[in-house]
């Protein structure tokens, strides 16, 4: 009896403390909507979809760009996660050519990949303006570009959802592990980011510099050289890099350099 008490005492300890850091993980969110830079008015069908100036001229750059971007989710949920999405140009083209999932393509059955050069590279999502996460020029760019297209027709998740994927951050995530020249760590806000399919729980981290290990996106751990150490607790993640001095907060993203 001694000894089941202690189990049972055990479990309950590390059950409290599992609600504790859930808890205190969901302050950074909380905080972000009383605080941040988050809207929750509005109207999604007259959000603005301006360029903001962060991709290069293709008239005054001719070289080879590849660019990751991210820009906080519409609404409410941009309090805990951000849109990620690729842009690329070969040397010498005059336009962008953008990858991303969106998830209201899913709907009815279509696929939620979409490759398009109409959209501006470095376009607002939703009114939210975006900011670089990646940044590839020249020849190293060229590499990634030339494989680009075909390996995001190769995505192979034609489901999407949300939370806790997989979503538009699963699907710049695989491209990442897919294209290892392109170095992508992807930001601590990209929910989905950790989604892998249930049966597969070990996987490179996205920059290619570790690994991860993931239930389905709903818990989970990276340890790798460009990421650092990151915990995810049913998407939200925080995480340090010893290596930059950088915290990563769930809802308030990298604090440091």
């Amino acid at each position: 009896m001694t000894s089941i008490a202690a189990i049972h005492g055990v479990t309950r300890t590390l059950f409290i403390a599992f609600v504790a850091l859930f808890v205190l993980m969901l302050c950074g969110p909380l905080l972000t909507l009383a605080f941040g830079n988050v809207s929750l008015h509005g109207d999604w069908r007259n959000a603005t979809h301006r360029a903001v100036g962060l991709a290069p001229d293709p008239g005054e750059h001719p070289e080879a760009i590849v660019q990751v971007y991210a820009s906080r989710t519409f609404g409410w949920r941009g309090a805990f996660a951000v849109h990620t999405w690729v842009a690329a140009k070969p040397a010498h083209a005059d336009r962008y050519t953008r990858y991303e999932v969106i998830g209201w393509r899913a709907r009815r059955g279509g696929s939620p990949l979409s490759i398009s050069d109409d959209v501006a590279p470095d376009a607002e999502w939703y009114g939210a303006a975006p900011f670089v996460v990646r940044d590839v020029r020249g020849t190293e760019a060229e590499a990634i570009a030339t494989k680009l297209d075909a390996v995001a027709k190769r995505y192979p998740y034609t489901t999407y959802r949300a939370w806790p994927g997989p979503n538009s951050n699963t699907f710049v995530a695989w491209l990442g592990r897919e294209i290892p020249e392109l170095g992508l760590a992807m930001p601590s806000l990209a929910i989905g980011k950790d989604w892998l399919p249930l049966g597969d729980f070990v996987a490179p981290a996205p920059s290619g510099t570790g690994y991860q290990f993931s239930i389905g996106g709903l818990l989970g751990a990276t340890l790798a050289r460009d990421e650092g150490f990151e915990l995810d607790l049913f998407g939200l993640v925080a995480g340090i890099d010893v290596r930059d001095a950088t915290l990563e907060l769930p809802g308030i993203g990298r604090i440091g350099k």
